[in-house]
C-alpha cells in the first residue's frame, strides 16, 4: 500500500459531445503532507483534472487513486460520500451559500461525512475562522454580507473543517493582488501545517510557488486531445 495522498496512473479521459475534449496522464503522484503549485493556462484541462480528482467525473480507463482508493471502483453515491470525507475544495468563486451564516457554510460539508464530522469536533468552526483572521462573532453573518476577502477565508474554513487528509484548490488567489495574495497563502499553509493534510493548488501564476514544495506544469505531466465538431 502506498502512502501517497493521490496517484493518478495512465489515466484517459473524454468529456462526450461533437466538440469532444479529452486528457490523458501517464503518471502522477502528490505525496501525504506534501503541497504541489500545479501551474497550466485556461484551457489547459486544469478543471477536467481537478474533477477527475475529486471524483467527479471518472476516467474512461487508468487510475486515480486518493489514499488507497481507487475512484473508479466506487459508485457515483459513494464517491461522493468519499470526496466529503476525505477532500477538502476551495473553489476559484468561493460557492458560499450567501443566504447562509457563516457557521452554516463552513459545516456544510460535515452534514455528508460522518467520520470527519466526530474529527472536527465541538468549536472547531470558529478555532479556524479565528486562526485565518476573522474577526470574533462573525459564525453567525450572513455570507452574502461579506467582503471578497472574508469570503475567501471561510471558503478555506470549509475546506479544512475536520482535516481531511486531502486539499485540492481552484485558483483561490486569482483575483487578489500581491499582497494579499502572500496573505493568504501564509494563512493557508499555517493550517496545512496543523492539520498534516496535503495540499494540491492549480494556478496559471508562477510567483506563488516559493510556498511550495513542489512546481509541476500540466503541459509536463498531461496531454489534451480535442476533436473538431
Amino acid at each position: 500500500m502506498s502512502d501517497a495522498a493521490l496517484t493518478l496512473k495512465d489515466v484517459r479521459f473524454r468529456w462526450p459531445g461533437r466538440a469532444s475534449f479529452g486528457l490523458s496522464v501517464p503518471a502522477f503522484q502528490l505525496e501525504a503532507g506534501e503541497s504541489v503549485l500545479l501551474l497550466g493556462e485556461s484551457g489547459s484541462g486544469k478543471s477536467t483534472l481537478l474533477s477527475l480528482i475529486c471524483g467527479i467525473v471518472t476516467a474512461d480507463s487508468g487510475q486515480v487513486v486518493v489514499e488507497n482508493t481507487d475512484l473508479s471502483n466506487l459508485r457515483a453515491g459513494a464517491r461522493d460520500r468519499f470526496r466529503a470525507e476525505r477532500i477538502g475544495v476551495i473553489f476559484q468563486q468561493f460557492n458560499l451559500l450567501p443566504y447562509a451564516s457563516v457557521s452554516d457554510n463552513i459545516l456544510l460539508p460535515l452534514r455528508f461525512a460522518p467520520e470527519r464530522r466526530r474529527r472536527a469536533g465541538e468549536g472547531e468552526a470558529g478555532t479556524l475562522c479565528s486562526a485565518l483572521g476573522l474577526p470574533d462573532g462573525i459564525l453567525g453573518t450572513t455570507a452574502g454580507r461579506l467582503s471578497v476577502g472574508q469570503q475567501q477565508r471561510v471558503a478555506v474554513a470549509r475546506a479544512l473543517i475536520g482535516k481531511p487528509p486531502l486539499i485540492v484548490a481552484d485558483e483561490p488567489t486569482s483575483a487578489l493582488d500581491a499582497a494579499t495574495q502572500d496573505s493568504f497563502l501564509g494563512l493557508l499553509f499555517d493550517q496545512l501545517a496543523a492539520t498534516g493534510s496535503s495540499l494540491l493548488m492549480v494556478s496559471h501564476d508562477e510567483r506563488l510557488g516559493a510556498r511550495f514544495d513542489r512546481i509541476v506544469r500540466l503541459a509536463d505531466i498531461a496531454q489534451i486531445e480535442r476533436q473538431a465538431a
